[in-house]
């Protein structure tokens, strides 16, 4: 059975967790016509209150009076619960990274709206029919601890020494986002499918074990559990304020040099959405300039819109972490095609 991220207090009385929204479909707020209700993949709101999310959406709420029911898990995991309740719709706003965004378009889940700063999106940034569209930026990576390992690891090879055993984890492939990332990364470094699955099915000598939820993982690795483990830029550089021995780091294969692609946090509004109009307005909230301005500053990613360029000291510092990465362009049709035979393939090579 999928599990839910528990409600925790409200942000200055703005952010109210969605604590009647259950696996198990009880009554929900969402009856009350100042309210949206927000489905998201885990990395946006911060860990003491102090993430995007809880400074947007105190924000958002005070500038409307529309409260944000908010509801996290893995990208996938949200897709699920999103699709179980198609005919009582309890969502507004998807959020989640790629293939999800896709996965939840293709099975009937999104409708088109176009946000206002939507034109300042990049294409490969937003549907083309209008159906999602990033609302902040982002790459995919690892993080490391600090303190034991105070030179990041440079390659996947390296990984597989027994130094490792049992301090790596990464999150499921089919269910976290970031976790499905890992599959897609080792098929592009390993070029291909049949390589990418041998080596990690030789990983498991050392892997902890399935996690679906990403965001847990940081923690581990910070306090040493963990040596190792995937994560994504904007996730792990929020949580490292609080997380002083946490690196990011992207492995190479061999000696070459090291890849990431981008995984961005992308919005829709969920089709026969209880208040499609809340979502509308949270959805311009989300790429308005304000809130883009703050992507970097407070949230620790990348903004989406081209025209707003940060200078603040996180901007920098992200910039400068990125410097040296080869950044590919994973082909998503393929992924959202295959999606389930690559993860069937991944179960079964590591027998997960």
């Amino acid at each position: 059975m999928l599990t839910y991220a528990k409600p925790v207090a409200a942000v200055t009385g703005a952010l109210v967790l969605a604590a009647t929204l259950t696996a198990c479909g009880g009554a929900s707020a969402a009856s009350d016509e100042k309210v949206v209700t927000v489905y998201s993949a885990d990395g946006l709101k911060g860990e003491k209150g102090d993430g995007w999310y809880d400074t947007v959406f105190a924000d958002f709420e005070k500038e409307t009076g529309i409260k944000v029911e908010y509801v996290e898990g893995g990208s996938g995991e949200m897709v699920q619960r999103a699709l179980r309740e198609k005919t009582n719709t309890q969502a507004d706003v998807l959020v989640t990274l790629p293939p999800f965004i896709q996965q939840a378009d293709s099975k009937g889940l999104l409708q088109a709206y176009a946000p206002r700063g939507a034109d300042q999106v990049a294409g490969g940034d937003k549907a083309s029919d209008g159906k999602w569209t990033s609302v902040v930026n982002n790459y995919f990576g690892f993080v490391h601890n600090k303190k034991e390992l105070p030179s990041a690891p440079k390659s996947w090879e390296e990984l597989l020494d027994a130094t490792y055993k049992n301090r790596i984890q990464y999150s499921t492939p089919g269910v976290a986002g970031d976790g499905t990332a890992v599959l897609i990364k080792a098929m592009h470094d390993f070029g291909g499918q049949e390589t990418a699955l041998a080596y990690l099915k030789k990983l498991q000598a050392n892997n902890v074990g399935p996690s679906s939820s990403t965001s847990k993982l940081a923690p581990k690795v910070d306090k040493g559990e963990l040596l190792v483990a995937n994560g994504d830029v904007q996730m792990n550089y929020a949580q490292a304020r609080s997380m002083p021995n946490l690196g990011i780091w992207f492995p190479a294969k061999g000696a070459g040099k090291p890849t990431t692609f981008a995984l961005p946090y992308a919005a829709g509004l969920v089709d026969k959405a209880p208040h499609g109009e809340n979502g509308k307005k949270l959805l311009d909230y989300l790429l308005s300039e304000k809130a883009q301005r703050e992507v970097s500053a407070i949230g620790g990613g990348f903004p989406a819109r081209k025209d707003v360029k940060p200078t603040d000291a996180n901007a920098i510092a992200l910039a400068r972490l990125m410097e040296g990465v080869e950044v590919f362009q994973p082909d998503w049709a393929d992924i959202d095609k295959n999606l389930t035979t690559y993860v069937d393939a991944w179960k079964s090579a590591t027998g997960n």
